[in-house]
């Protein structure tokens, strides 16, 4: 159905009554059923017992139910179960915000995975609809200021919406190759970290795809590197093979302290050793800002790869 620019919200607008900052903490109620809105006409209802959707449901219950340790979702109910209502009444009434956003998450990869397929739900534009459902749900986000948006099958949290769409969305879709699967996965990983404010593991997964976006070109260009290179080592020779152009070299004299002294150093000092008697904290400020340098720097890198001949 889309999202319709109504009166209210237009007035809202005008008043600049809308939010300005992204909040994680809770998923406001309004939110929760419009999600439920568009999981109900994307996944479908089930017609009769067993149908490919009720199937779809059972999944995404069963998954759920097994990492949870539970047997069902909510409370005991009278009568034939509903996986279909199980599932989307979790969705409406869950209190812990992170455990409604795996049951979010899930049906946002059943919508991207499973709806696409044709005997689902026999469709002719089936992947139209799925990318209209995932774009509205990303947008239901956005109006509520609550920071997080589907990206390359996982919810993953946003700061900053220009650094979003300028720097993490590239670099998701720049790594969306089978070489740069491993460097997309830990990519991911320090995103998932993040959103779970394990801070320490995020830094960690950053560096590990900074380092896998450096191992990925150097070995398509044939690099001679130790055995197990060292972010410098790898930032040593992207400099000494010409990944960086020299005339850029000479205009941009502090990129090489920016590529060592940020995604490396900041992992290294925070989360990479021993921390000794006194706990080492590290910020959500700091970790968001590790990982948008971490983007731009894999932006910056694979693109300077495919303009080398």
């Amino acid at each position: 159905m889309g999202i319709f620019n109504l009166y209210s919200k237009r007035q809202r607008k005008a008043r600049g009554d809308v939010p300005d900052v992204f909040s994680y903490d809770e998923i406001p109620q309004p939110l929760r059923v419009q999600i439920v809105h568009i999981f109900r006409d994307t996944l479908g209802e089930p017609q009769y017992p067993g149908d490919e959707i009720g199937k779809c449901y059972k999944q995404l219950v069963d998954i759920l139910c097994k990492e949870y340790g539970l047997f069902r979702l909510g409370k005991e109910s009278f009568g034939e179960r509903s996986f279909f209502e199980e599932f989307l009444n979790f969705i409406l009434l869950e209190k812990e915000t992170e455990k409604a956003l795996d049951a979010v998450e899930l049906g946002c990869f059943a919508i991207d995975r499973v709806t696409r397929d044709w005997p689902y739900r026999h469709r002719e534009n089936a992947d139209k609809e799925a990318d209209a459902a995932l774009t509205e749900l990303n947008q239901r986000f956005k109006e509520h200021g609550i920071g997080y948006q589907f990206e390359s099958g996982e919810l993953i949290r946003v700061d900053s919406q220009f650094i979003h769409q300028e720097a993490v969305k590239p670099a998701l879709h720049l790594l969306n190759s089978k070489r740069f699967a491993g460097a997309q996965e830990e990519f991911l990983k320090a995103h998932e970290h993040y959103r779970k404010q394990n801070t320490k593991e995020a830094l960690n997964e950053a560096l590990k795809a900074f380092e896998s976006t450096l191992k990925v070109i150097a070995k398509k260009r044939g690099w001679t590197l130790k055995e197990r290179p060292t972010s410098k080592d790898l930032i040593d020779a992207a400099f000494a093979h010409g990944l960086i152009p020299s005339f850029w070299q000479s205009h941009f004299s502090g990129l090489r302290s920016v590529l060592e002294g940020g995604v490396p150093t900041g992992r290294n000092r925070l989360s990479g050793h021993g921390q000794g008697e006194a706990l080492q904290p590290v910020p959500d400020e700091l970790a968001a800002y590790i990982l948008h340098l971490t983007a731009s720097t894999i932006v910056f890198l694979v693109r300077c790869d495919e303009a080398m001949k």
